[in-house]
C-alpha cells in the first residue's frame, strides 16, 4: 500500500506542475490590449522632469496622487508619468508651451477612457452627466494631480458634497430639517457617472430609501421603515404601493426641508 501511495503522490505533484506550466504559457501567449499614451504628431517623450520646469504648482503634489502609481523611473519609461495622459511633450517644450503641442484631457474624456473604460459605459447610460456631449469634463469633478483624484477628499476644506453643489445649488442647503444621508455624501443615492434611473439614482423605487431606512416587520405583513430622529414609525405597506418615497405626495424634499421634519415639502 505504501509504494502505491507514494506513486500516487508523485503523479499528483507532476500533474499539478504540468497544469501550472500550461496555465503560465497560456497567460504569456494570450493577446492583451495594451494602453498606449495619446500621441502628438512629430513629438517624442521627454520625461516628467521637463514638465516640472514650468508646471511646478501642479507637479509638486503629484507624488501623493493615485495616478502617480503608474510612474516608473528610467529612460525606457519616460511615457509613464505626465505624458501617459498628455502625450509626448518634446514639441510642447521646444515651442515654450504653444497651443496644440500637448494633449489636454479637459477638452476630451477619451484620454481618461483609455484606462477608465467602465466610466465610458456609465456615461452612455440613459441618465448621466453630459460628459460625452462635451458640456463638462472629468476634471470638473476630479483633481487628477493630487490625492485620490476626488475633489474635496482628504484634508481639503471643501467637502465632497460641495463638488456636486457647486452646480446643484438648490440641493446644498442649509436646511432646518436636514436629510442625514447628506452627511454621508451625494453618492449614497446617486452615481454621478450615470445609471439607468432618472436623476442618476442607484435605485428607481423605495429600495433606494430602504438601504438606510431598514424595513422590519413589526407585525406580519407590514413594512415599518426606521424614521431616524423625527416621529414614530408607522406601517408603510399601502403607501409604498402608491409610488416612490419621494413622490405620491410623500417625502418630496429628499435633500432637506425648511418646513417639514418628514421632508414632505
Amino acid at each position: 500500500m505504501i509504494p502505491k501511495l507514494r506513486n500516487f503522490k508523485v503523479s499528483l505533484i507532476v500533474g499539478s506542475i504540468s497544469a501550472w506550466g500550461i496555465l503560465l504559457v497560456s497567460c504569456v501567449m494570450t493577446d492583451r490590449t495594451v494602453v498606449a499614451p495619446p500621441q502628438v504628431a512629430g513629438a517624442k517623450f521627454v520625461g516628467s522632469e521637463e514638465c516640472v520646469q514650468c508646471h511646478e504648482e501642479i507637479t509638486k503634489g503629484f507624488e501623493s496622487s493615485t495616478h502617480a502609481k503608474i510612474m516608473i523611473a528610467g529612460e525606457n519609461a519616460k511615457g509613464l508619468g505626465c505624458e501617459s495622459c498628455h502625450g509626448p511633450g518634446s514639441k510642447h517644450v521646444e515651442t515654450g508651451g504653444a497651443t496644440g503641442t500637448i494633449v489636454n484631457p479637459r477638452k476630451s474624456p477619451e484620454t481618461c477612457f483609455q484606462c477608465h473604460l467602465d466610466k465610458r459605459g456609465e456615461f452612455s447610460l440613459p441618465h448621466s452627466h453630459p460628459v460625452l456631449a462635451g458640456h463638462m469634463s472629468c476634471v470638473d469633478c476630479h483633481d487628477v494631480h493630487k490625492g485620490d483624484a476626488i475633489r474635496g477628499s482628504g484634508a481639503s476644506l471643501e467637502s465632497q458634497n460641495e463638488t456636486c453643489t457647486r452646480c446643484h445649488t438648490a440641493q446644498k442647503g442649509p436646511f432646518v430639517f436636514e436629510h442625514e444621508a447628506m452627511r454621508e455624501g451625494c453618492t449614497v443615492c446617486h452615481n454621478p457617472h450615470g445609471t439607468v434611473n432618472a436623476k442618476m439614482l442607484l435605485d428607481r423605487d423605495a429600495n433606494l430609501c430602504l438601504r438606510c431606512h431598514l424595513a422590519h416587520p413589526a407585525v406580519a405583513g407590514t413594512i415599518v421603515p426606521l424614521t431616524g430622529d423625527h416621529g414614530s414609525p408607522s406601517d408603510h405597506t399601502s403607501r409604498l404601493e402608491a409610488g416612490t418615497c419621494w413622490s405620491a405626495g410623500c417625502h418630496e424634499a429628499p435633500h432637506g426641508s425648511n418646513a417639514n421634519a418628514h421632508l414632505r415639502y
